[in-house]
């Protein structure tokens, strides 16, 4: 094999490497879908922070392939429920996933 085939290859073996490395993480298809999942997350937690109801420090929000799950303690179901409503009527949720525990 020439050095020129060999040099061929590890270009060629590195840009495959390069490109494959796009996966943000696992069960994340694309840098593309990561964005979009950080920009959800950030237009709930900012919807949070303006309801009065909802302790936007108390409840953590995580976004995968556009569905939301929110975390952490709420002072009543009414809290733990407009939570919850406010995540699905931000654009682009498709679902959101409740494990907000209330606790007086």
């Amino acid at each position: 094999m020439s050095p020129s085939s060999i040099a061929t290859l590890t270009l060629f073996g590195l840009l495959t490497l390069g490109t494959s490395g796009c996966a943000v993480s696992r069960d994340q298809s694309t840098v593309g879908q990561y964005v979009d999942d950080a920009s959800i997350t950030a237009r709930v937690k900012a919807r949070f922070a303006d309801d009065p109801t909802v302790s936007a420090m108390a409840i953590s929000v995580e976004t995968l392939r556009a569905t939301v799950q929110l975390s952490g303690f709420a002072k009543s179901a009414t809290e733990k429920s407009r939570a919850e409503s406010i995540a699905r009527d931000t654009p682009h949720v498709k679902g959101v996933i409740n494990d907000i525990v209330v606790r007086p």
